[in-house]
């Protein structure tokens, strides 16, 4: 560690200029020598750092965000060469490099402050060997070495000797329960970080690389993190304990309000935004419309969330725009009061008829069949009367029967009774 620790030493002075100024703000407020100032010290060098990276972090979110666009084909190609595992993986290098994204852009911003945290712990390090470096002096350096966190010296480590403990002015077992606490707490937020992201901001109907990638680093992390831990000093234990909660707080933020396309979080975030949207009956948030105009623009492509949240809003008598915000839909029957309120009225319901027994869907039939037969009458009574059809004229046969005189009647005499059909 000390060897990895000398190839950042350039900028040892930076960082250690830092923490002077900020341990000249906090040792007036709790005193020069206390742990607090230090502690504090540290704490507000990881969060001067972490501001310094969120231009990196916005980075990282997008770059996620392009992986997820390419998740359709990327599942094709798991498709097309399911039994080809190594033609698999070269289709995805390739389709990585035809879209500008990369897999590893997650890692950038551990990446980015490793330098200061190997910087930082050149900065203890000397301090606990009782060395100046950097900007801190004779005097700041046996302040650092009087400050103690919970008991145990900022400079103090896990596997040191006894003998080196007590010429920092504390005991072994003070040493060795701090830093222990301190580990297990710094592996956990790293597991908890990593588990949230893969259990609810990562869209599971998909297997790529990249999950797999980050599976792997959710358990290995901490690992890495226990191992080494206990060569640490406790001040860099600070360091590195402050920066995982506040990845994990980042992260939670992220999660809750711009989570990955088809993610639990999204679908979560998309109950949200339903019940705000049809409350208010508007999207207030920039953030929203950009999500709302994301949803609308992919059409047919909408995932099973995304479709849930279009038909909520549809019931609710809203309509998606493309431009993000939402508006009533053509198709809801809105009524102007007289004092310019809106009173929606409701589709009427279409009536189902009543049913009929037997006998009054025979009368019905019956009653049917009557006016029919007086109506053909009445048109053919008002037919002139020199008019007459040339059947009439001609000879009937004698096997016509019943129609021929029917029909003789109807010409002759003009409007006839019907006759009454047959009762079975």
């Amino acid at each position: 560690m000390d060897t990895i620790a000398s190839f950042f030493s350039f900028i040892t002075t930076p960082v250690s200029w830092v923490i002077v100024q900020f341990h000249t703000v906090y040792g007036a407020i709790f005193g020069p020598d206390t742990g607090w100032a230090w502690g504090l010290s540290i704490v507000s060098l990881v969060i001067l750092i972490r501001i310094c990276l969120i231009p990196l972090f916005v980075k990282q979110i997008k770059a996620t965000r392009a992986m997820q666009t390419l998740q359709p084909e990327m599942k094709k190609i798991q498709e097309r060469y399911k039994n080809d595992k190594q033609r698999q993986s070269e289709e995805m290098m390739k389709l990585y490099k035809e879209s500008g994204t990369n897999p590893l852009s997650s890692c950038l911003p551990i990446l980015a402050q490793s330098p200061f945290f190997f910087a930082l712990y050149h900065v203890l390090n000397g301090i606990a060997s009782g060395k100046t470096i950097g900007v801190i002096n004779t005097s700041l350096l046996e302040s650092a070495r009087k400050a103690h966190i919970f008991g145990a010296p900022l400079a103090a480590k896990f596997k040191d000797s006894a003998d080196t403990i007590a010429a920092l002015h504390a005991s072994v077992t003070d040493v060795r329960v701090v830093t222990a606490i301190m580990i297990i707490l710094m592996s956990a937020s790293q597991f908890y970080t990593q588990r949230q992201l893969m259990t609810k901001n990562v869209d599971t109907t998909v297997k790529t690389p990249f999950m797999q990638q980050q599976k792997m680093l959710m358990y290995v992390f901490p690992i890495m993190f226990a191992v080494f831990g206990i060569n640490f000093p406790v001040g860099v234990l600070v360091y590195w304990l402050t920066t995982n909660v506040w990845t994990m707080g980042q992260q939670m933020y992220v999660i809750r309000n711009n989570p990955n396309p088809g993610s639990k979080a999204q679908a979560s975030y998309l109950e949200r935004l339903t019940k705000h949207v049809t409350h208010h009956g508007k999207v207030r948030r920039r953030s929203e419309r950009t999500i709302v105009k994301a949803i609308v623009a992919k059409g047919r492509d909408r995932n099973e969330a995304e479709r849930k949240f279009i038909n909520a809003l549809s019931k609710a008598g809203l309509a998606a725009q493309a431009d993000g915000s939402v508006v009533k839909s053509e198709a809801q029957a809105v009524a102007e009061t007289e004092d310019g309120t809106a009173a929606t009225t409701a589709p009427a319901r279409r009536q189902q008829p009543k049913r009929q027994s037997k006998a009054q869907r025979h009368q019905s039939g019956t009653k049917t069949s009557d006016d029919a037969t007086a109506t053909t009458s009445l048109e053919k009574s008002d037919e002139p009367q020199d008019a007459k059809p040339a059947a009439a004229k001609q000879p009937q046969k004698s096997g016509s029967g019943t129609r021929s005189k029917a029909q003789s009647g109807q010409s002759k005499g003009g409007p006839q009774r019907p006759k009454s059909p047959s009762k079975k």
